[in-house]
């Protein structure tokens, strides 16, 4: 025993130690180098989320465009079909307001080629139903030539008459005679 207590404290004083590593030394040239990558890889993030950011809101404003001329086409579509043309008592000839009113629908058609309308002619409830009919479709194809005259061309437009059978206003007075004296305007 008297030897191996001697040779434990030989062999563990003899063994060696850990080494520490040295610290590691950052140059000022490093740290600046780092904190440019830093700054650099930031900046990208930043402007990658200030193009995404962008994207979106080009996107928005886009979808805001197209939404608002879909609401705009709708209310010009909506205007063309319930803008009806009135006519004078056992007439067929248009008024100044009815060729207004057919020049916005020739704008309106010109601007959609692909869109074909039935003009259909009405009158009021006074006369024969012979020749309201018979009123119903000259007041019809007075419309038609007119917006021919305009230049649509006449395949688009097909007319028919329903002479009194369908009142706009069913009252039996002057003030509904006058709205059921009408042409109006369905798109196929």
């Amino acid at each position: 025993m008297i030897f191996l207590i001697p040779g434990v404290i030989f062999v563990t004083s003899c063994a060696k130690k850990p080494v520490k590593p040295a610290p590691s030394v950052v140059t000022p040239q490093a740290a600046k180098e780092a904190e440019a990558k830093r700054l650099a890889a930031e900046k990208a993030r930043a402007a990658q989320k200030a193009l995404e950011e962008q994207r979106i809101r080009e996107e928005r404003l886009r979808a805001e465009a197209k939404a608002r001329r879909e609401r705009e086409e709708i209310a010009r579509r909506e205007r063309f079909v319930n803008e009806h043309i009135h006519f004078e008592f056992d007439k067929s000839r248009l008024l100044p307001e009815a060729k207004e009113i057919l020049r916005r629908k020739a704008k309106w058609l010109k601007e959609n080629p692909d869109v074909s309308v039935i003009i259909e002619g009405h009158c009021d409830e006074r006369g024969t139903n012979e020749y309201n009919m018979a009123l119903g479709d000259r007041r019809a194809h007075s419309a038609k030539s007119y917006l021919i005259d305009l230049g649509i061309a006449p395949e688009r437009m097909k007319t028919i008459s329903y002479g009194e059978e369908r009142p706009f206003d069913p009252r039996h007075n002057e003030e509904a005679w006058a709205k059921n004296r009408r042409d109006q305007f369905v798109i196929q």
